[in-house]
C-alpha cells in the first residue's frame, strides 16, 4: 500500500513538473521611428540582461519559466504585479544568464543582480500615472534588490542623438522610448520603442577559420549562415577566450552590424554572443 501511494505521490510531482507555464502576458517593443514631438515619451537606458515578471509571489522569464532566486531577494516585494529587467551591469549579460538560469541558487552571484522596474502589467493608469506608482513601490519596498529604472525626458531630437551617443561611448545598448498618455498593452506596440546605433541579427556557425599571426592555432573567424541563407565570416568582436574555445558548429550565435551590402552581406558584422532562447 506504502509503495502504491509512494508511486502515486511521485507521478504527481512529475506531472506538475512537466506542466507547461503560461507566458506572461507583456508588452513588446517596436524599434525606433521618428517622431514630431520626442517630449511626449519618457525614455530609460536599454539593459542588456534578462527581463524578468513578478507575479506578485514569484519571478519569471517572458517565456513563463520560473526564477529560481534567494528567498532574501524578493523579501518584502509587494504582490503588485512588475516587468522589469533582471541586471549586473553594462557588457555583464552573460554573467547575468549565468546566474538566472541555475536551478541550484548560487548566492553569491545573486548579490550582483538587481530587479530594475520599467512597467506595471496590471495597471489600468496611463504610463504617466504608472511612473509615479513605481517609484513609491520602489521607495516602500526599500530593498536594494528592486529598483525602478531612471526614467527622464528630453527636448527635442538633437538631444536623442546626443543621449544615445554618451550612453554607447559608455558602454550601454541604447535607448528605450515609451509614450506617457500610453496604457499598458499586452504583445507589439508602437507606444514603446528601442533606439540602438547598431543592428543586431542571428546566425548558425557552419565553420571555424583558423587564424593568423596572433591568432595562429585560434579562431580567426566564423562561418555563419543566417536563416534566409546569406553566407559570410565574422572574424571580430571574439574575446581570447573565445578565440580559444569558440561556438560549436551548429551553435546559434548573435552578432551586430551596420546596414548591409547590395548583396545582403551585413556590413562590418562583429560577434556578440551565443544566442541562448530568452530563458
Amino acid at each position: 500500500m506504502k509503495l502504491i501511494v509512494t508511486l502515486a505521490f511521485l507521478f504527481l510531482i512529475l506531472n506538475l513538473q512537466a506542466t507547461p507555464q503560461p507566458k506572461p502576458l507583456i508588452q513588446l517593443a517596436t524599434s525606433y521611428k521618428s517622431v514630431d514631438d520626442i517630449s511626449q515619451y519618457w525614455l530609460s537606458e536599454k539593459l542588456d540582461g534578462i527581463r524578468g515578471y513578478w507575479d506578485g509571489e514569484k519571478l519569471a522569464t517572458r517565456q513563463g519559466n520560473l526564477i529560481h532566486t534567494p528567498k532574501w531577494f524578493t523579501h518584502n516585494w509587494p504582490t503588485t504585479a512588475m516587468d522589469g529587467e533582471l541586471w549586473i551591469g553594462r557588457n555583464q549579460f552573460q554573467q547575468t544568464l549565468s546566474c538566472v538560469r541555475k536551478i541550484h541558487i548560487v548566492e553569491k552571484c545573486w548579490r550582483k543582480v538587481r530587479f530594475m522596474i520599467f512597467d506595471l502589467p496590471k495597471s489600468n493608469d496611463t504610463f504617466d500615472q504608472r511612473i509615479q506608482i513605481m517609484q513609491e513601490i520602489s521607495h516602500k519596498t526599500n530593498s536594494q534588490y528592486l529598483t525602478m529604472i531612471t526614467q527622464f525626458k528630453l527636448s527635442n531630437n538633437s538631444q536623442l542623438t546626443a543621449k544615445l551617443d554618451d550612453i554607447i561611448a559608455k558602454e550601454g545598448e541604447g535607448l528605450m522610448l515609451h509614450l506617457g498618455s500610453a496604457y499598458y498593452h499586452t504583445g507589439r506596440t508602437a507606444n514603446i520603442m528601442k533606439l540602438k546605433k547598431h543592428l543586431d541579427a542571428e546566425a548558425t556557425v557552419i565553420g571555424h577559420i583558423e587564424g593568423k599571426g596572433k591568432y595562429t592555432g585560434k579562431l580567426g573567424a566564423l562561418k555563419v549562415k543566417m536563416s534566409d541563407g546569406t553566407t559570410f565570416k565574422i572574424g571580430s568582436g571574439f574575446t581570447v577566450q573565445e578565440r580559444t574555445n569558440p561556438p560549436q558548429i551548429g551553435t546559434i550565435i548573435s552578432f551586430k552590424y551596420n546596414g548591409k551590402t547590395l548583396a545582403g552581406i551585413p556590413r562590418f558584422a562583429r560577434y556578440w554572443r551565443i544566442r541562448t532562447p530568452e530563458t
